[in-house]
């Protein structure tokens, strides 16, 4: 049966219209942007296949092109509506981060970093640079590794963070497992990153492992 054929009150459109947008399922609001679903299955019921093949929202928005045009039914259309919902929420989460004070406001950071980097199937890492109100200026990857590493060298925090004249940086990379504890590597390379940017009279605000829906915050947890 196609969208078209359900009772009225029960379409994905009409239930938008009367109780708003947040009564709708993650899977009809993904068969909103395809419009159709595929031989043998509507549009939500789709969208719901589509959605556990890719471990669910957050699962989906952390697929790459290559990865949803793998999905049966997602041509390079619906692949790039998918990619531009996901860019759009990125962006405003990003003006918003970009906005906060990191330490008076840490959730607006967290909140961007877990969309952009939480679902990522590789360890990468980032750094964001802050000014002397601790507003971030810039962000940049510095190195994306495999799944379980990603490769930084202290001098190359310090190269970039000289260029944006930040006063401090905030190290920031996740861990694809999910499990968010901090590695003897991990730990080791924070305390140099540390001493590095120490010698410009850069301060290292804190490194976040960002990972299953979660983070670990090496200032909080007293290491930093």
């Amino acid at each position: 049966m196609s969208l078209k054929q359900w009772p009225s009150n029960e379409r994905p459109r009409e239930k938008l219209g009367r109780t708003g947008v947040q009564s709708l399922t993650d899977a009809e609001l993904i068969a909103l942007l395809f419009g159709s679903g595929r031989k043998g299955k509507d549009a939500v019921a789709f969208s719901r296949e589509v959605l556990t093949q890719s471990g669910g929202l957050q699962g989906l928005m952390g697929r790459s092109y290559s990865d949803l045009r793998g999905i049966r039914g997602l041509g390079p259309a619906r692949v790039c509506l998918l990619l531009a919902a996901k860019e759009m929420v990125l962006r405003c989460l990003r003006q918003k981060a970009f906005r906060s004070n990191v330490i008076c406001d840490p959730s607006a950071v967290l909140d961007y970093l877990d969309v952009s980097m939480g679902s990522q199937k590789t360890e990468t890492f980032r750094v964001l640079f802050l000014d002397r109100a601790n507003q971030v200026k810039a962000e940049r990857d510095l190195s994306i590794g495999t799944v379980d590493r990603a490769t930084v060298y202290p001098r190359e925090v310090v190269k970039a963070a000289l260029e944006y004249y930040a006063t401090a940086v905030l190290l920031v990379h996740n861990h694809p497992s999910g499990e968010v504890e901090p590695s003897t590597q991990d730990r080791e390379l924070t305390q140099q990153v540390r001493r590095a940017c120490a010698t410009v009279d850069i301060e290292v605000l804190d490194h976040l492992i960002i990972g299953g829906g979660t983070y670990y915050s090496f200032r909080e947890c007293g290491l930093l």
